[in-house]
């Protein structure tokens, strides 16, 4: 497999999660790496992406609790989650584009569209 998404689970309001995602050498050299999520009833909603100079972008309802890294040295990319709150409940995708990044990126799973490469995603569920 391609993208492996791991550290999931059930957490309290307020808690902090950070999930992890491991690429294959090929697919982590990708233009662009990023996170998604979809809750059940909803659309896709990107969260953060980071690209292959290390330029972030974040969702205006993430921007300040998540944050999005990549580990080189084991082809691995994280979201660390902080603050999380019901609404953060959904499957987490982990995702990589050869080309397109950043507000592309966001905007093809906006309109549920479905890049080069995706995960078969974690569960987070953040209790009240």
């Amino acid at each position: 497999e391609q993208l492996v998404e791991s550290g999931g689970g059930t957490v309290q309001t307020g808690g902090s999660l950070r999930l992890s995602c491991a690429a294959s050498e090929y697919t982590y050299n990708s233009v662009c790496m990023g996170w998604f999520r979809q809750a059940p009833g909803k659309g896709r909603e990107g969260l953060a992406t980071i690209d292959s100079d290390g330029d972030t972008r974040y969702a205006e309802s993430v921007k300040g609790r998540f944050t999005i890294s990549k580990d080189n040295a084991k082809n691995t990319l994280y979201l660390q989650m902080n603050s999380l709150k019901p609404d953060d409940t959904a499957m987490y995708y982990c995702a990589a584009d050869s080309v397109r990044c950043h507000g592309v990126f966001f905007g093809i799973l906006r309109q549920n569209g479905r890049v080069n490469y995706e995960g078969k995603g974690t569960q987070v569920t953040v209790s009240s």
